[in-house]
């Protein structure tokens, strides 16, 4: 057992001694998964070395074989493109642990085994180098969202959480099936196996075999992210979910679907990635346009930032089908940088419903007078999400326009109106929520940060700021391994540039 075996399966070991620990002690189920979440973050920091160093290899590799019939091994690893975010999944259970301490008191010790278990599906996802496993990790972090959206939400949580698995389910069922169409060409289930037999000519796949599966892929990607039209099972799930479930589902459950398009859709179909990305980016595009239009009209706070992350993550697939190594390496950021900034917003949209029980921007005003320091890094992490310089979201955002521009000016021109639209709902919900003179009703319920909370959003405070001002600790790995992904796509592909004038052939590198 490695490191990164360790790191995976530290939250499965944890799930279950929490599911051991006696109904009747809510304190001792809180401090150990607060503990156990705690180490398990601290280890995977360690992962970060041996990553940086080679990033376009995987690292910390176990490969044996699991079942002989069909041939399904245990194959995991670690390259550039996963590190950060296997980082961000432990890193954000803690947090979720520390804000769920006062905030959920009936059933604790289910919850927390839950948020383990769920911390176990999302890094199975993140290092999984065999298909059927990445498969089985899917599956198993749908079931922790599914009970702590179902059990611990709001007055419709039934509703969403029904509506949140029926909508994974369908889209993971066409994934299943084109992972099986595979196995059936390559003899295995095995990533490095069946990329190497169709970049060599082993498996041979016809261009309508190619798209059928690439579409297969992408469904399932595609609503995980949410890309619209596919989108409308988040506002209800955010809404109704208690605030570590909004963490963890915006955070790190998104990024699967976007991980998945990087990690398996554009290797494994490079000539249907190219061919489809015309009508992917208009999608994109118009998640961005719309996700900010709608936001901007939302009179419930969670409700708005699950539509910014509607525009938000459509900056991320425009990115990813610029194929440019700017627009890549700026999904993958943004990524990153969504996860940090949005999971920021929900903890402290969650810090108001704790005080005022109300998610409706009607309900606040003139929180600033009560609550300065809240009302702080709450305009702080407002400024982050709107891409403000030197915040993270601004190296992100940057990055796929640039890509985005070079692909073709007009996608850029399109999805700049989305960043525009960005600070217009944001800045005008934190006029509304915070600005004012507070009524006395507020005045009763508002109270500053205490110091639990400072533990839980200073860490997300911090790197706002750091991965704004000094992008260069965090992309250095993600780059190397993009460039290595984009010479995988180049194969047999004319690469068009710019805007329709210039062309040049992918596979001259």
């Amino acid at each position: 057992m490695n490191l990164l075996d360790f790191v995976l399966f530290a939250p499965a070991a944890a799930f279950v001694i929490a599911l051991l620990i006696p109904r009747n002690n809510p304190g001792l189920s809180r401090m150990f998964t607060l503990g156990a979440s705690l180490v398990i973050f601290l280890a995977s920091l360690l992962l970060i070395g041996g990553v940086s160093a080679a990033p376009r290899e995987f690292r910390f590799v176990t490969d044996f074989q699991w079942i002989q019939s069909p041939n399904i091994r245990y194959h995991i690893g670690l390259d550039g493109l996963s590190l950060w975010l296997v980082v961000l999944t432990t890193m954000l259970t803690p947090i979720a642990a520390l804000i769920s301490w006062t905030y959920i008191d009936q059933r604790v010790k289910e919850f927390y085994a839950f948020l383990l278990l769920l911390e176990f599906g999302v890094i199975g996802v993140f290092v999984s180098l065999d298909l059927f496993l990445f498969f089985v990790f899917w599956e198993v972090s749908l079931v922790p969202m599914y009970f702590l959206v179902g059990i611990w939400g709001h007055e419709r949580r039934i509703y969403a959480a029904v509506k949140f698995f029926l909508y994974t389910m369908v889209g993971s069922m066409m994934m299943l099936a084109s992972m099986i169409w595979l196995y059936g060409k390559a003899g295995s289930f095995d990533y490095g196996i069946i990329l190497d037999g169709l970049r060599t000519g082993k498996i041979a796949l016809t261009s309508t075999e190619q798209l059928l599966l690439f579409l297969g892929f992408f469904l399932a990607f595609a609503i995980k992210v949410p890309l619209f039209p596919l989108h409308t099972w988040l506002p209800d799930a955010h809404v109704e979910a208690p605030t570590a479930g909004s963490v963890m589902l915006a955070s790190v459950m998104l990024k699967m679907g976007t991980y998945g398009l990087v990690r398996y859709n554009l290797p494994l179909f490079p000539q249907a990635s190219r061919d489809s990305a015309p009508w992917i980016v208009s999608l994109a595009i118009i998640g961005i346009i719309y996700g900010a239009l709608v936001a901007m009209v939302q009179p419930n706070m969670k409700k708005l930032v699950a539509y910014s992350s509607v525009s938000h993550l459509g900056f991320v697939v425009l990115g990813i089908f610029s194929f440019t190594q700017q627009g890549l390496d700026g999904a993958v950021y943004q990524m990153l940088n969504h996860g940090v900034s949005t999971g920021a917003l929900f903890i402290l949209v969650g810090y108001l419903y704790e005080r005022r029980h109300s998610l409706e921007i009607s309900s606040y005003g003139g929180v600033a007078t009560l609550a300065p320091w809240l009302s702080t890094v709450f305009l702080l992490t407002t400024f982050a999400s709107i891409g403000l310089p030197t915040l993270n979201n601004f190296v992100g955002e940057f990055l796929v326009l640039q890509g985005a521009a070079k692909a073709n000016f007009s996608w850029a021109v399109f999805a700049a109106i989305g960043v525009i639209l960005s600070a217009c709902y944001m800045l005008w919900m934190y006029q509304r929520a915070f600005l004012g003179r507070a009524g006395e009703s507020l005045a009763h319920h508002m109270h500053d940060l205490s110091p639990r909370e400072w533990a839980a959003i200073l860490p997300l405070v911090a790197l706002m700021i750091w991965m704004g001002v000094y992008s260069q600790s965090f992309l250095p790995p993600v780059s190397a391994q993009n460039a290595q992904i984009l010479e995988q796509t180049k194969r047999n592909v004319d690469f068009r540039v710019s805007n329709h004038a210039i062309q040049e052939l992918g596979n001259v590198r």
